[in-house]
């Protein structure tokens, strides 16, 4: 479907009807994913964004408790870090024949922060592009092949790092992927320790709290245990802190949780201060050297946009606000205030199975019903959510690998009075809907109705 004569400017795209955005969607993106997204009311056009809060083009307010997956943990638009990015406008954004602007200062403000001997950075534009560079580094400073991931992880779309997803439904259609990778359960140190004796791995690479799962936290000890079990077969452990990273779990960084310390670990989301796209992987000199330490192999993994000026500078004001404004400390005490009342809530209505997570990055699941038994795994938090968001205006959603569990992610600088609104919420839904197979039932009405047309 071709509809236009000419380019859209962008002072038209900005003044585009709902209608006209959503007709636009179908013709040119991800027609059935617009489809998907309005049976549960997520097509709505905002207009307006402010720290939690963001405003549709009807005027109604809402409060952002997903929070772009964990990047956005200073919340929509935040003011220093868009000043920061206009204060770098005269500077050279992309000078590939130069070392960049910010790139050493970002990379020198990250290392010291950072777990353990964790020193030399690589910029990047993504988490899965984080994850990529995380995984040829290993191989080339380790000489082996193989990776062992865990069981229903999380690590992006591309094919290196699906490979080291543990969904199906996103690896299968795309096989054969990367050889050479090897599921484990996750939070099982024995298995891990299987099949490290089985075979040369190049690396193990975890999240230290699994994001899309469900929210799933491992045993105390896990993550220190993985690195000790990496080390004594001579691989590396690689952490995703993508989603869990700067203070999102209540630490600076969740491995601190057990004292881990990773050979490389890949960060991504938060670190542009939800106004630019950035990545990185951080490793330590040793892995670094062995992998890319002379001038042959020092430009193997390059990237075009990795390290630009702009990106940089909303990182190293991102880094500065959530040290100087201690976001690790308050998601840890909002976040247990937080659990503890959701607990409170599923208890009383008796359709909550569990309540996981630490700080800010919390998980709800759910009871299935019997019936629609198929429908509801893969719908039902998804049903909740648009309950919420289209009663009581919070925007949540469901984790990608358990559909179940709905997620709690809003910024680390949420306040209590907005987080006791989505608490209000969220039993307000559960006491209207104490049986939810009629929500499930309702959606798969709608969805049946919508394959007909």
């Amino acid at each position: 479907m071709r509809d236009l004569d000419q380019p859209i400017t962008l002072e038209r795209a900005l003044a585009l009807e709902r209608a006209e955005m959503i007709a636009l969607y179908k013709a040119h993106v991800n027609p059935d994913l617009c489809s998907l997204l309005g049976l549960i009311g997520f097509d709505r056009r905002f207009i307006l964004a402010e720290g939690v809060e963001v405003t549709d083009d009807q005027g109604r307010v809402y409060l952002d408790f997903l929070g772009g997956y964990g990047a956005l943990s200073l919340g929509h638009n935040h003011p220093e870090v868009i000043a920061a990015v206009e204060s770098v406008s005269h500077v050279p954004n992309l000078l590939q024949a130069s070392l960049g602007s910010l790139v050493a200062p970002l990379a020198t403000s990250i290392a010291t922060v950072a777990p353990g001997d964790l020193n030399k950075c690589f910029f990047c534009n993504s988490g899965a592009e984080a994850v990529e560079g995380a995984l040829k580094l290993a191989r080339i400073s380790t000489g082996r092949q193989d990776f062992i991931y865990a069981e229903d992880s999380f690590h992006g779309k591309s094919m290196g790092a699906l490979s080291v997803t543990g969904r199906d439904k996103y690896r299968q259609p795309f096989e054969p992927l990367v050889p050479g990778c090897h599921g484990v359960p996750f939070g099982d140190t024995d298995a891990l320790a299987a099949v490290l004796s089985e075979h040369e791995c190049a690396a193990f690479i975890v999240e230290p709290i699994q994001g899309e799962g469900g929210i799933i936290v491992p045993p105390d000890g896990y993550m220190k245990a993985a690195e000790e079990l990496c080390h004594a077969h001579g691989a590396l452990l690689i952490t995703d802190e993508i989603q869990t990273g700067f203070g999102r779990t209540g630490t600076l960084f969740a491995v601190e949780h057990d004292g881990a310390r990773p050979d490389i670990m890949a960060i991504s989301k938060s670190l542009g201060g939800g106004i630019m796209p950035i990545g990185a992987y951080v490793a330590t000199d040793v892995v670094w050297e062995a992998g890319y330490g002379d001038r042959d192999r020092c430009v193997l993994h390059t990237s075009t946009f990795g390290g630009n000026t702009r990106a940089c500078a909303a990182a190293l004001k991102t880094i500065e606000i959530i040290m100087r404004d201690d976001l690790a400390g308050a998601a840890r005490r909002k976040g247990e205030m937080f659990k503890r009342e959701l607990e409170s809530i599923g208890e009383r209505y008796g359709l909550v199975k569990e309540v996981r997570g630490r700080g800010l990055m919390l998980g709800v699941e759910f009871y299935e019903p019997k019936i629609a038994k198929n429908l509801s795994h893969e719908y039902l938090a998804a049903s909740v959510a648009g309950l919420l968001l289209q009663d009581h205006g919070i925007i949540t959603a469901y984790t990608l690998n358990n559909p179940n569990v709905i997620r709690f992610e809003p910024p680390l600088t949420v306040t209590d009075e907005q987080i006791g609104r989505a608490l209000e919420a969220f039993d307000d839904t559960l006491k209207h809907h104490k049986s939810l197979v009629g929500v499930v039932a309702g959606l798969g009405r709608t969805l049946l109705q919508r394959g007909r047309s």
